[in-house]
């Protein structure tokens, strides 16, 4: 419920007095009586640190909508005024004491337990605080989280009430509770919607019971239930209603049917329990359009598959059978020529299940190796630091094994230091001999390397110069020249004790397939994009077959200086697991490798199709018109219409967006494609659309979908809004929502699409289908 507080302690709210402000959206969360919240709304003094010679006081506080905290600042320009605030929902993690590169520089001169660093998900640069006390730090790190936790738990529909409510409480300029017609216009504007002024007026008049010219608490209510109505929910309920008033279990169980469900009567009993508020109706067995609005908008009706959401793929074949979520020149931050390193970017790609992380490693000062970009301006870091970070967050977000890429260019005598600072702060996490009972010249299993770390390196016994025509390479030295070197002086010669670490991942150069094929499946080797890209056009069969051996890691051509990424699909074509992308970039190439890795739990390990495992496949990714892995699809999506598109964040406070969505497939090249709708004139809080797109999807194990919202604009560049990717496997069909994630990956909440999926096999398929499609959906269409 929006609007003013009512008198009874149980009338759900969110706006009104001051108080009621401060209280009813964290009773929404849940915190209204939670301390550490409560200290954050009285707000902190603080000391926000740059630098050892640049500390300024800030004052930082927890707005009454229980998401966002505000940072004094006296900057005047819109940029920094942006930067005054954030949500709960843009921090990455919160580290307690001096654990950012900044605060690592004070020790000894700054209280280490008042001090507090907040990570955010995106490009935004780390917030470091010295606190008043140990326990003000205690409060914020303990509140942050708190409320991140309760707002990953909020429903749609209380994330949609609570996002209206931010709106209201910011258009009511003189904060009298009551709305205005030009608050009401101030709203509209807020919310990216353009009515007319005659439309806008007579819901205003409409909702105006009083007729004082002004909306209260009730009033407010109503005008908050006309713009949020959902009419193609409405129609939609109405085909499947027989009555048209509600909804049977029969008439449920025909609407799950053609959604591909469980259309059991059990099933549709439970759900009119859950969804439906009406005591009657309930009682009878009946859904209303608020109940079915309700179930709608619930995560049980998201495009991808929720039983797609846990660990459902067989973890038990060899590391050689999965695509493995991987970064590329982990330390970096942003450009690969004067970006800083960190031990942020670390923790950024481990929360996101990034299994094999890179480790640029060079000499450093006092015997302690460093991390940076070689011959570049890049900052350094401590190794020691960096295999610290990686010690507290490997698992935090996967269980499954951890690969650390060595780039070494250290001396020997520093390489031992490296092994020793691996050795001492992984502890038994480090695996550092084969596992009992399985062959040491065979890959093992996910599940077999549960809660280990690999070292990826040379190793005695392989350690010879590379040829010209090798492919283990640092990408490092590559970037510094422009080329590759023929030779890579000083990395011959290893530390007895790093090499030792080098258990089932040895780099060893590439000199052919045919070499390849002889040699154990515990060696592996790097190539550039362009070599990569050769190999799967030239000889596309015999690299996916050396894929189903052996490991194959891609990393970025060293051109890319601005850490630009390459397209990750067409290496996953040819079998290649460890695609290493810089994750520091957002764009359309990190989409897919999100929705690539979106399933199984996002445990960074994703089961290759059979048709890439099998040693003898005659799967090629350039010609796919029939045999193995061919089961063509048809794919027919029917974009219908978005809620709550957000506008650009450098656009007007007046302007409103134009939305147009494209809807692509990316997979093997004769499925790649892409169409759009129409732009919407001035409307992003409730667009419509209902344009139809057809898809023929010739490997559809292999194929990703990206649904991607844009502002349309006649004179420059459009603004991307909001996309959201995901395995075609991991469709439901029927009519579904689409959670909109933002440029950076994370939710751009409420924002979603309303869309219909439907799948149907093509008449004239060769071979079947190794991974099960989408159900068939017969859906009746709006």
């Amino acid at each position: 419920m929006l609007g003013k507080k009512k008198a009874a302690p149980a009338a759900k709210s969110a706006a009104g007095t001051s108080e009621s402000k401060a209280i009813d959206p964290l009773r929404n969360l849940g915190v209204q009586e939670d301390e550490d919240v409560k200290r954050m709304l009285q707000g902190s003094s603080m000391i926000k640190v740059r630098s050892p010679r640049w500390q300024k006081r800030r004052t930082l506080k927890l707005m009454g909508d229980g998401v966002t905290i505000w940072c004094q600042s006296h900057k005047t320009s819109s940029w920094a005024k942006e930067q005054q605030s954030f949500s709960v929902m843009e921090v990455e993690c919160v580290r307690e004491g001096c654990q950012s590169e900044t605060l690592r520089q004070m020790i000894g001169s700054v209280p280490e337990r008042r001090c507090l660093t907040v990570v955010f998900k995106g490009p935004r640069k780390s917030l470091n605080l010295l606190c008043q006390s140990q326990e003000e730090a205690h409060h914020w790190a303990r509140g942050i989280r708190t409320l991140q936790e309760r707002v990953d738990n909020m429903t749609q529909k209380e994330k949609l009430d609570h996002w209206i409510h931010s709106f209201l409480s910011r258009a009511d300029q003189n904060q009298d509770d009551k709305m205005s017609y030009d608050e009401v216009q101030t709203l509209l504007q807020m919310i990216n919607i353009d009515l007319s002024d005659q439309y806008a007026r007579s819901l205003f008049q409409k909702c105006d019971q009083s007729a004082d010219g002004r909306l209260d608490h009730g009033e407010i209510e109503v005008f908050c239930r006309e713009l949020l109505r959902r009419p193609e929910l409405d129609t939609v309920f109405t085909r499947y209603s027989a009555n048209g008033c509600v909804l049977s279990t029969v008439d449920l169980r025909d609407f799950l049917k053609d959604q591909g469900e469980d259309a059991s009567l059990i099933h549709a009993q439970s759900l009119i329990l859950s969804y439906e508020l009406n005591e009657w109706a309930q009682k009878n067995q009946f859904m209303t359009r608020n109940g079915f609005t309700m179930y709608m908008l619930s995560k049980e009706n998201c495009v991808f598959n929720p039983e797609h959401a846990r660990v459902y793929q067989d973890m038990k074949r060899p590391l050689a059978h999965y695509f493995i979520s991987s970064s590329h020149n982990t330390y970096l931050t942003k450009d690969q020529l004067t970006g800083d390193s960190s031990t942020e970017p670390y923790i950024r790609a481990l929360n996101h299940g990034c299994r094999c992380v890179e480790l640029d490693c060079w000499d450093g000062d006092k015997g302690e190796p460093v991390l940076y970009h070689g011959h570049t301006l890049t900052s350094k870091v401590p190794f020691v630091k960096v295999i610290e970070t990686i010690n507290d967050y490997a698992f935090k977000a996967s269980p499954y094994p951890l690969i650390l890429s060595l780039e070494n260019h250290c001396s020997v005598e520093q390489q031992t230091v490296m092994a020793r600072h691996l050795r001492s702060i992984l502890g038994d996490k480090l695996l550092t001999e084969p596992l009992d009972g399985l062959d040491p010249h065979n890959l093992p299993s996910p599940e077999d390397l549960k809660g280990k770390i690999l070292v990826k390196g040379k190793k005695d016994g392989a350690a010879q110069k590379p040829s010209p025509s090798s492919s283990d390479l640092s990408s490092s030295d590559e970037e510094a020249t422009g080329r590759k070197p023929e030779e890579k002086p000083g990395v011959s010669k290893l530390s007895p004790e790093l090499s030792q670490l080098v258990v089932y991942t040895r780099s060893v150069p590439f000199k052919g397939f045919e070499q390849a094929a002889k040699s154990p499946a515990t060696n592996m080797s790097s190539f550039s994009e362009s070599e990569a890209l050769r190999h799967a056009k030239d000889s596309g069969t015999y690299f996916v077959r050396h894929n189903s051996h052996q490991l194959s890691r891609v990393y970025p051509s060293g051109q890319r200086l601005q850490s630009s990424n390459y397209n990750p699909q067409e290496m996953w074509n040819a079998g290649c697991q460890i695609v290493a992308l810089n994750f520091q970039t957002h764009g359309e190439q990190m989409d897919l490798n999100e929705g690539r890795f979106l399933q199984n739990s996002q445990c960074g390990y994703t089961l290759k199709p059979p048709f890439m495992c099998e040693p003898d496949t005659t799967f090629n990714p350039e010609n796919v018109g029939g045999g193995i892995g061919h089961a063509p699809v048809l794919l027919s999506v029917q974009v219908i219409s978005a809620q709550q598109l957000p506008k650009p964040e450098w656009d007007k406070p007046t302007s409103i967006v134009d939305p147009q969505v494209w809807v692509e497939i990316h997979g093997v090249a004769i499925d790649n494609d892409k169409k759009k709708t129409h732009h919407v004139d001035n409307n992003g809080f409730n667009p419509r659309w209902d344009c139809t797109f057809n898809f023929t999807i010739h490997v559809p194990d292999l194929a990703l979908i990206r649904f991607m919202v844009e502002d349309h604009d006649y004179t420059s560049s459009n603004d991307f809004l909001g996309q959201y990717t995901l395995p075609f496997t991991s469709l439901r069909t029927g009519y579904r929502h689409v959670r909109l994630l933002k440029m950076d990956g994370s939710r751009l909440s409420p924002s979603s699409l309303f869309i219909h999926l439907n799948v149907t096999q093509c008449q004239s398929s060769p071979s079947k289908s190794s991974t099960r499609s989408p159900v068939k959906s017969s859906a009746k269409k709006p």
